[in-house]
């Protein structure tokens, strides 16, 4: 399935690039960080050797922590204000102490990144606000996948889980303000969710078969960042 997904990501990229540039008006660069936290959710599935496990986990967010949430995206923006692009965003989960021993796990996070990759369709509205024009309001969503780094460990076993997986569909919405500072360079603050299917592996120890494990993840944040358009 993932091969399937990977496959299909990678065609609507090639299709987004050929048909927005044409119609490009102008590129837009945005970096951003801010606050971001993750719902609870279920998680289900199987441990290496085959223990079943089906326990709501409160993820943390912990976005101030190291490694720091961020993202930034690349959108080409149309005479129609409509803009088409890319984005990945380095979210974050970590499981209590007290749900990965009831898991029985002693390490569970997707710490090095909950890496959500997103394909943007955006629509501003310059001029909607005030007189000075500065301020421009704008929505969008995007559909991709997630590429968390997962860091997992039964407990009592040698072998940590330690890399990046790419482990499900994955979808992002926002709303936010930009104020323009000049020509070129803007501000903005923005709120923005995503949603993700994870299929996670988790390594065995030496006879056992891997373990299989699916949650359903949310995240809230919100952002501030810059932009520069060219």
């Amino acid at each position: 399935m993932l091969s399937t997904l990977k496959t299909s990501v990678k065609a609507a990229f090639a299709a987004l690039f050929v048909t927005a540039a044409p119609a490009a008006a102008e590129l837009e660069l945005s970096f951003y960080t801010g606050w971001q936290e993750t719902n609870s959710s279920t998680i289900s599935g199987t441990l290496p050797g085959g223990a079943a496990v089906n326990r709501s986990v409160s993820w943390r967010g912990d976005s101030f922590d190291n490694p720091y949430y961020y993202g930034g995206r690349a959108i080409w923006w149309t005479q129609s204000n409509w803009g088409f692009g890319v984005e990945g965003t380095h979210a974050k989960a970590y499981a209590p102490a007290a749900d990965r021993a009831a898991l029985g796990l002693s390490r569970l996070e997707l710490s090095d990144g909950h890496n959500i990759i997103t394909i943007n369709a955006m629509k501003r509205f310059p001029g909607a606000i005030g007189s000075s024009g500065r301020w421009t309001p704008y929505v969008g969503g995007g559909i991709g996948f997630a590429m968390p780094h997962v860091d997992a460990q039964p407990l009592g076993s040698p072998v940590r889980t330690y890399d990046f997986e790419v482990t499900g569909p994955a979808i992002r919405g926002l709303a936010g303000m930009k104020y323009n500072i000049t020509d070129s360079w803007a501000v903005f603050g923005e709120y923005q969710f995503t949603w993700s299917d994870n299929d996670l592996t988790i390594d065995p120890a030496p006879g056992q078969a891997a373990g299989k494990l699916s949650t359903e993840i949310v995240t809230h944040a919100i952002n501030i960042g810059i932009s520069y358009s060219f």
